[in-house]
């Protein structure tokens, strides 16, 4: 059994229970798991299928279990305190009266050694940069009311005009240079609701605070090394050709010649999918109630004119880090991603459109 199977909610929802019951820590889950040498010793794959599950995806302990651990996961994004030396302590031995356990007889000491490093790289570039830390005074102090605390931005309308950007979506990061956010943050962007800084910050601060949410909040989702839980299956689109491909194009058809099963996706779905997203697509299903941020709303009419075929399947395929949306490319295969993704597309983004017969 592989640790996606363990600990993908609609896998293994049993053992899910356990752990947000406390019965389980996933500490304890995994004491026992011997990771595979050579099968997953890229530091990013041993993050991602051993430490996310506590850690989260993001390195600030907002993971599924967190509310089950006393005292909680480290939040890695705020830890500039700990040394290189102290971290591969913890790792190799772990951490008495916490769910940290010993991960010596699992790991190498090299392996240890790179997701330390990984983590230090990926997690915790803002709190060892007091530059920016710096920017992050300053977006939380003039940015984070309009932009939210992880740049996920607002879907309503600020002042009469356009809702504030999503700075976390993959369109943000394909489209967005550091140039173009430092003009925006001065100057401000007319027809918006963003306005000039630069008569109130000085250009320090401005550039800081650029470089803090190019660092923390437009971080790409992880790429991981031969088992990629994002691009990690050969053709998985990437998050910069998911933002090219739902440009609204209805017609586009699947990525990489595929053609979607709508009724295979829709057993699938029903199955799967409907306990978040609801039977209608509306976001409303059994466990929705339980889940923040919400399950995406499909009939929502932004997310209609915004999600073609290829959009839809690159979402499915790598997830959405910091929501409940699993990374379907770890356990399903294209062909079963193309199904579901056409059954959404056809029923609740736009009824009716069959896909095109093929010459």
């Amino acid at each position: 059994m592989t640790a996606t199977q363990l600990f993908n909610p609609f896998l293994r929802f049993p053992l899910f229970v356990g752990l947000v019951l406390g019965v389980l820590s996933p500490a304890q889950v995994l004491a026992g798991k011997h990771v595979a040498k050579g099968a997953e010793s890229a530091p990013d794959a041993i993050y991602h299928n051993y430490c996310s599950v506590c850690h989260g995806d993001r390195g600030d302990g907002r993971s599924r279990a967190q509310n089950s651990l006393n005292p909680p996961p480290r939040d890695f994004t705020s830890a500039g305190e700990l040394s290189r030396d102290t971290m591969i302590t913890i790792i190799t031995h772990g951490k008495p009266s916490t769910a940290m356990v010993a991960w010596k007889t699992q790991l190498s000491a090299a392996e240890i050694e790179g997701v330390t490093d990984y983590i230090r790289k990926t997690f915790m570039v803002v709190a060892l940069d007091p530059r920016l830390q710096r920017g992050k005074a300053v977006y939380a102090q003039n940015c984070i009311a309009c932009h939210g605390p992880r740049g996920q931005g607002s879907n309503l309308p600020i002042g009469g005009s356009k809702p504030a950007r999503d700075l976390a979506s993959p369109q943000a990061r394909a489209e967005l240079t550091r140039e173009r956010m430092v003009s925006s943050v001065t100057s401000g962007r007319p027809g918006t609701a963003m306005a000039g800084f630069g008569g109130r910050l000085p250009v320090a601060d401005i550039e800081a605070v650029v470089d803090y949410v190019r660092s923390a909040l437009m971080v790409p989702q992880t790429e991981i090394s031969g088992t990629s839980a994002h691009a990690g299956r050969k053709g998985s689109p990437t998050p910069a050709s998911a933002a090219k491909a739902s440009g609204a194009d209805m017609k586009q058809p699947m990525p990489n010649g595929l053609k979607g099963d709508a009724v295979a996706g829709g057993r699938f779905y029903m199955a799967n999918c409907a306990t978040c997203h609801g039977a209608k697509g509306d976001g409303k299903g059994p466990r929705a109630y339980f889940i923040m941020p919400k399950p995406r709303n499909f009939i929502d009419p932004t997310f209609r004119a915004g999600f073609n075929r290829p959009a839809i399947y690159a979402a499915t395929s790598t997830g959405r880090l910091g929501t409940e949306m699993p990374a379907w490319s770890k356990v399903l295969s294209n062909q079963e991603i193309a199904n579901v993704s056409e059954f959404v597309f056809q029923r609740f983004i736009a009824p009716g459109q069959k896909q095109a017969k093929t010459k």
